[in-house]
């Protein structure tokens, strides 16, 4: 059985620069600007030679201008050693081909619904999307493309409050630009009094979304 590492441990792992935990699935996820297809297509190939060796497999996404890829250890959804040593193999392939990682790339969004009765909701979601259940709370898309959808539990309703609100997870060290573009671009702070772990913005018309990281 593998062990489980923390956020934390990752990212004080060396020749892990390049990557950033990113909530959702307890992952961390790198993005390389690669800046043609060609070029993507030789990273992929050598993540595929490097993840076959280690028997330890990645989400990678081709993209005619970079590629994404998605670490995490599936025997608990999580992060492990396994992880931070394929972390460092594919950069050290990305370096090889001079391909440069771009954190502002990397995020995870997550949609929430208030839900008073989430036992009951929950089979409706994952039914009407293709996802499949996760704990008590959760629907996941099951080949990860998609965004997750948690449903948050109420104890009474809560009128002239949306129910649904967006959470979007990202690197610890993104998310005060992304704040700052919001903010920018006519939107608020609603509530910062869980920051660092989170900020609750909304849009000129109240629409929340929470800007969250993970420890």
């Amino acid at each position: 059985m593998t062990d489980q590492i923390s956020a934390k441990q990752f990212r004080e792992a060396p020749g892990v620069d390049e990557w950033r935990t990113i909530f959702g699935g307890g992952w961390a996820c790198a993005y390389f600007r690669t800046g043609s297809f060609a070029v993507g297509v030789e990273l992929v190939r050598a993540i595929g030679d490097i993840a076959a060796a280690a028997n330890h497999h990645p989400d990678v996404d081709l993209r005619p201008e970079g590629v994404s890829v998605r670490l995490f250890t599936s025997d608990f959804g999580g992060l492990s050693e396994r992880d931070v040593v394929l972390a460092q193999r594919i950069s050290a392939a990305a370096a090889e081909l001079a391909v440069p990682a771009d954190p502002s790339r990397v995020q995870h969004v997550q949609v929430a619904i208030d839900a008073l009765a989430g036992a009951e909701v929950q089979p409706f979601w994952a039914a009407v999307l293709g996802y499949e259940p996760f704990g008590e709370e959760d629907v996941l898309d099951p080949l990860r493309r998609g965004p997750t959808f948690w449903f948050q539990r109420m104890d009474a309703p809560r009128p002239q409050r949306n129910r649904f609100h967006i959470d979007v997870y990202l690197p610890h060290d993104q998310v005060e630009a992304r704040i700052a573009a919001a903010l920018a671009a006519g939107g608020r702070i609603v509530d910062d009094s869980h920051a660092p772990g989170w900020w609750t913005l909304a849009d000129a018309e109240g629409n929340e979304v929470d800007l969250a990281v993970w420890d």
